[in-house]
């Protein structure tokens, strides 16, 4: 770093314990003159601290490796910065800081030889037994990245073309943003104390745990007397031997021939449930050909249970993962992610089955009121009102005159089909109540899965409502094209369809007689096709509505957020979305330079305050969002109304990319039996916790009662 503008970077902790005893200050050296403060240890000479420092004594007994503490913070050693509360008469390293702190100051008195001006910024370490961190970017709460690259690369198996063409933009736009940063003018090159920020916020996310640690180790500076035993003391502690060693002795039994059968079975049955799971996603992710839809692409009920089995195959990973974190350094933040993500399927999953069971037994209870409700819907709305309105249609609806003969064959027709239709629904109407009952059954699974059968019953039960829409779709399709090919016939024109584009052409009389014949009666007759395609699609568009409810409520107990909202009200520190800087006045935390030494120079000080950015609600939706911009893109865009216009078909959203949502929080790929059998088989053995048993030795000089040994 640049050390000739003679500004000085302090961090400095603002939790940090504040005494008028004398101490060293201890921490990461960045630079000459960018230092972060870690620790002051009290009472200590600063030449025995930097000897135990070198030798690593202040690092004694760390739980888990201390070549893991240099590798995150990207320094190779722990350093001296400075001395606190000295006089001014002690002569220190002109590199060191002088730092003058009391119990009623909230900000130090810094002072350096070589720093002409001083920054102190302020901290509050995070505290990592809470899972606290600062970051530089946003937590990412869902496995997008993964599932973007996993559709890329079979895009070509099965991809619905708005996936296609969103990833298509997508990847355009990174294209283009990669050609503005080669084209740029001027091209700001990021400081040293910028690029630097990124090692500054790991050593603060170390901070608490690192200081610690220092503090249980600085009584290994200088010698200390250390009194033995008196034979009062062993004597209680030799009475307590015999109960200790009985208590040892079951929990070794427990843990060496109980703990371990327990283990493996449950292994066993892990995996057996695993084995069972592989096969059941097979069948439902079966496909005829890379280009047919699977059984979970068709039905919501396929769907859910899939979804539920990616979760159950998932979770041992996961449980793997954070078993694993409990061999590390807890300021390590890289599987906090993944804590979240896990505890919130369980959360959600959890209270699903708990609503599940409330509205089960609800449904159990009360199977013949549902039947019946369904039944006089169903009749009332599907048959009921659509013979209705076709019985309206074959008149003259609101004073439009239609062709009698063809609204009166449409009509026919159509009204055949829902009498069938009204009859195959008698047929099955007895069995309603069980089909009601075992319904509210599956709800003990979770109230999503009475959902995804619900969605599934009234996509069956109005599938004469689909095939009356793609009919007179079609019919209305077809004559559009007729009229459109007879126009250009009127005018002596025709299509190319190699070229693509509409040519003069000669006709003969005959043909342009026939063709204006043609035109005349089709165009006559489009009115009574358009009413009765204008119908029908007002009702598919109700039923996608009703449809799109459904998949709401399943997305909302599949995915929403709970535990991470539940973060953000709690504990913001645990989701961080990013740090900012703000200046603060000195004077709102009195004089910095508070001593009475006239003789000091104090350098100019500003102090900054390091605060942590939680992250915003909107990233927390972002899927929601993401969702709610493909249902409007599919079904209001311009492209959808022009198909309504012409008759052409609307199809549903994909299965596959408005459950997208559901699948962010899952791998793309997921781990296979024998990758499972080797994860949880890698787990490290639980350390017993055996009490020392120790047999007190008589002193040669018992008797005395005031014998005294200092070591």
């Amino acid at each position: 770093m640049p050390e000739d503008d003679g500004l000085m970077r302090v961090f400095w902790p603002t939790d940090l314990p504040r005494s008028d005893c004398k101490g060293v200050v201890v921490g990461w050296r960045n630079s000459a003159l960018d230092v972060l403060v870690v620790a002051v240890l009290e009472e200590v000479e600063p030449r025995r601290v930097e000897s135990a420092l070198k030798v690593g004594n202040l690092l004694r007994n760390a739980p888990h490796p201390v070549s893991r503490i240099y590798e995150q913070c990207g320094k190779s050693s722990i350093s001296v910065l400075g001395v606190s509360n000295t006089p001014d008469t002690v002569e220190v390293d002109s590199s060191w800081i002088r730092v003058t702190i009391t119990p009623k100051q909230r900000v130090p008195s810094v002072t350096c030889a070589r720093a002409s001006s001083i920054q102190i910024i302020l901290f509050e370490r995070p505290l990592p037994g809470r899972m606290q961190y600062m970051s530089l970017n946003p937590i990412a709460l869902a496995l997008g990245d993964k599932h973007d690259g996993f559709r890329q690369d079979f895009a070509d198996s099965g991809e619905e073309d708005d996936e296609k063409r969103e990833r298509l933009n997508k990847e355009t736009k990174r294209k283009l943003v990669e050609k503005l940063k080669q084209h740029s003018v001027v091209k700001r090159v990021p400081s040293p104390k910028e690029r630097a920020l990124a090692t500054i916020v790991n050593q603060i996310n170390w901070a608490w745990e690192l200081e610690k640690l220092l503090q249980q180790n600085v009584s290994r500076i200088g010698t200390r007397p250390k009194r033995a035993l008196s034979v009062s003391e062993r004597v209680v502690e030799s009475a307590t031997t015999a109960r200790d060693m009985i208590l040892v002795w079951l929990w070794d039994m427990i843990t060496i021939y109980v703990l371990p059968v327990i283990k493996k079975l449950f292994v066993l049955g892990l995996m057996a449930h695993r084995v069972v799971a592989e096969m059941m996603l097979r069948i439902l992710e079966w496909r005829l050909r890379p280009r047919y839809a699977a059984l979970k692409d068709i039905s919501a009920t396929a769907q859910q249970v899939e979804i539920r089995l990616q979760q159950f195959c998932y979770w041992p990973m996961q449980y793997v993962t954070l078993r694993l974190r409990k061999n590390d350094w807890a300021s390590v933040t890289t599987s906090h992610p993944d804590y979240i993500r896990f505890y919130n399927s369980l959360w959600l999953v959890a209270n699903d089955v708990i609503i599940g069971m409330a509205f089960g037994s609800y449904i159990i209870d009360n199977a013949g009121w549902v039947a019946d409700e369904i039944s006089r819907l169903l009749t009332t709305y599907t048959v009921e009102a659509l013979q209705s309105s076709i019985s309206w249609l074959m008149g003259w609806p609101a004073g439009l005159k239609l062709n009698t003969e063809l609204a009166a064959f449409l009509g026919d027709l159509f009204l055949w089909v829902i009498e069938y239709w009204a009859s195959c629904i008698e047929t099955i109407r007895p069995m309603l109540p069980r089909i009601v009952w075992i319904i509210g059954f599956s709800s003990f699974a979770g109230a999503s899965m009475p959902l995804a059968l619900f969605s599934d019953l009234l996509s069956i039960l109005t599938i004469h409502i689909y095939s009356f829409y793609l009919a007179s779709a079609r019919i209305f399709h077809w004559q559009l094209n007729i009229l459109q090919s007879l126009f250009h016939l009127f005018r002596g024109k025709k299509h190319n369809v190699l070229r693509n584009r509409i040519d003069s052409c000669d006709y003969g009389l005959d043909q342009l007689l026939v063709g204006t014949i043609l035109f005349t009666v089709l165009f006559f007759l489009l009115p009574t096709v358009v009413v009765f395609y204008l119908n029908f699609a007002i009702a598919r568009m109700a039923i996608i509505l009703f449809k799109a409810c459904f998949d709401t409520a399943l997305s909302c107990l599949n995915h929403f957020p709970l535990f991470a909202l539940m973060l953000r009200v709690k504990d913001p520190k645990r989701l961080p979305g990013g740090i900012r800087f703000e200046l603060r006045d000195t004077q709102d935390f009195g004089a910095t330079c508070n001593d009475n030494n006239p003789l000091r120079q104090h350098p100019s000080t500003s102090v900054i305050s390091l605060q942590p950015i939680p992250l915003d609600f909107k990233s927390m939706f972002y899927q929601y969002f993401q969702m709610g911009n493909r249902i409007r893109k599919h079904y209001l865009s311009p492209r959808v109304a022009l198909c309504l216009l012409t008759g052409k078909f609307v199809p549903p959203l994909n299965r596959k990319n408005l459950y997208s949502l559901q699948y962010s929080m899952l791998p793309a790929k997921r781990a296979g039996v024998m990758e499972m059998w080797d994860a949880v088989n890698s787990l490290p053995a639980s350390k017993r916790k055996s009490m020392p048993v120790q047999v007190p030795k008589i002193p040669s000089n018992y008797g005395g009662g005031r014998s005294r040994s200092y070591g």
